[in-house]
């Protein structure tokens, strides 16, 4: 009896330890589990967003290893630089026969005008008297006076605006370039349709000359870029003398193979007495300053005599009637 009890005492204890040990089993792979399951949950994860950046960066390194070509831009030698005999300070009033003068507003401040007048090879000035209806040049009154002063033949121009009244413009002008002072015709910048459909503007610019011209009773010159001219004024304007500007080494010609009286050849002349650059021209062909001539007429009702004193001295009016 006590063997049996024994046995069973034993039995019972080694079923124990097997399920002691079977516990610590499974409590330590629970353990090993939760352990991986917190590592896990820490790592980044890898969705759309990770997949974008990293062909990004994929993308980016492949390019940060590419090899890129420089091309080399030429600059094309000016062929003139290999003649021992070019002079690149020359102008061009220096190397023909033809009649030079300049256009002159307030973009090029106070000018030296007697150091201007000692250039013999400058014979007139248009100065900028107005914009539309109601700008005026806020050196026009200097630039006149002095002008005249100091030997130049003086003319005016007036820069249109199509859509502003005519009227307006007209008044604008005619308050600054008054007969009495003008040596030179009228001219008429045109460079804007300012937005209009070509014959609406025709219609406005045409209608403005005619204006012009009956107030001074003479017609005005016309100034405008040759590339504008082809594009709006062919065959509209074959009553006025032309200033064409267009900035190259060859004469104008334009579209319909008109006569053109002034070229205006650049944009960035050089003269002693003006700062910075200045707009030069010159006759073309046979014309020359007796072609834009003013007329000094008397004009009815206007109150004043065209050829009376203006502002500057009795003796610098006279001196503008020489040489012509």
């Amino acid at each position: 009896m006590d063997e049996i009890i024994w046995l069973f005492f034993i039995n019972f204890a080694n079923q124990k330890q097997k399920t002691m040990r079977k516990l610590t089993i499974l409590f330590a792979l629970l353990i090993a589990l939760t352990a991986v399951g917190e590592t896990a949950s820490k790592r980044p994860k890898r969705g759309k967003r990770y997949e974008k950046n990293h062909r990004s960066a994929r993308h980016h390194k492949h390019h940060k290893t590419a090899k890129i070509k420089v091309v080399k831009k030429i600059t094309p030698i000016d062929p003139r630089l290999n003649d021992p005999d070019f002079d690149p300070f020359l102008q061009c009033e220096d190397t023909c026969d033809h009649v030079h003068g300049l256009d002159l507003s307030h973009y090029q401040g106070n000018v030296f005008w007697e150091t201007v007048g000692e250039n013999t090879k400058m014979a007139y000035v248009y100065l900028k008297a107005t914009e539309g209806g109601d700008r005026v040049d806020d050196l026009y009154e200097r630039n006149i006076q002095l002008a005249h002063r100091h030997g130049l033949k003086v003319g005016s121009y007036h820069f249109f605006r199509p859509k502003t009244p005519l009227k307006l413009q007209l008044d604008n002008f005619r308050v600054q370039c008054r007969p009495g002072e003008q040596d030179l015709i009228p001219m008429i910048d045109v460079e804007t349709t300012g937005g209009l459909p070509t014959e609406e503007f025709c219609d406005s610019l045409i209608t403005f000359l005619g204006m012009v011209e009956k107030a001074y009773r003479q017609a005005p010159l016309l100034y405008t870029y040759r590339n504008f001219y082809n594009r709006h004024l062919v065959g509209k304007v074959d009553d006025y003398k032309l200033m064409i500007a267009m900035y190259l080494p060859e004469e104008p010609v334009l579209a319909d193979g008109r006569d053109i009286t002034m070229w205006q050849y650049t944009s960035k002349g050089q003269i002693l007495g003006v700062r910075g650059y200045v707009d030069k021209s010159r006759f073309m062909g046979k014309h020359g300053l007796r072609d834009i001539r003013f007329k000094h007429v008397h004009i009815k009702g206007s109150g004043t005599d065209p050829d009376a004193i203006p502002r500057y001295e009795k003796e610098s009016a006279q001196m503008t009637r020489r040489n012509w």
